[in-house]
């Protein structure tokens, strides 16, 4: 009886113990999950930040440019008027109109740059607003130029109109000093 007894408490004991071993090996499983999907969630968060950061600071960038946009919408107005050209049609921001306009019409008539040139020369306001534009363009390329990390956006406004305008704008300038 005592053998039985024993043979009983031995088959319970590894009964028992297959049981915990079962347990145990499903609640490593689980926690493996658990630990996985916290670990994809973290990640996730980390991203979500980084997205937010960087949308905090394209927000800021854009602030930043308006402003400079208008400093230099406000050096073209009076320059424009000087030399009769109107800007663009279009539906872009004020400053690419104006730029678009500058550089159409002297695609359409190279006189534009004589006329700039003239200008340039004769009014002293005139000359110190192509020079501040010249100024604040240049700076505004630069910082681009510093910030952007794959030279992408950077390239595209030295290629496009405001690049296209700086060379312009310093040609009439020199034109202007070399005539003095």
């Amino acid at each position: 009886m005592n053998e039985t007894l024993l043979s009983v408490l031995i088959s319970i004991c590894t009964l028992t113990s297959l049981v915990a071993i079962f347990f145990v090996i499903n609640g490593n499983k689980n926690l493996k999950q658990v630990t996985k999907t916290l670990t994809y969630q973290y990640n996730l968060l980390v991203k979500i930040q980084n997205v937010l950061k960087n949308k905090a600071s394209v927000n800021e960038t854009t602030d930043k440019a308006e402003i400079i946009y208008q400093d230099l919408l406000q050096d073209l107005i009076p320059i424009m008027a000087a030399i009769d050209v109107m800007p663009r049609t279009t539906s872009e921001h004020p400053l690419w109109r104006a730029l678009g306009g500058i550089m159409d019409e002297y695609a359409k008539n190279p006189f534009v740059l004589e006329k700039l040139r003239r200008v340039i020369k004769l009014d002293s306001n005139i000359a110190h607003n192509v020079g501040h534009y010249l100024n604040r363009a240049n700076m505004f390329l630069q910082h681009m130029a510093s910030t952007d990390t794959d030279g992408i956006l950077s390239t595209t406004f030295t290629d496009g109109l405001l690049g296209q305008s700086l060379t312009f704008f310093a040609q009439a300038q020199a034109l202007a000093n070399t005539d003095k």
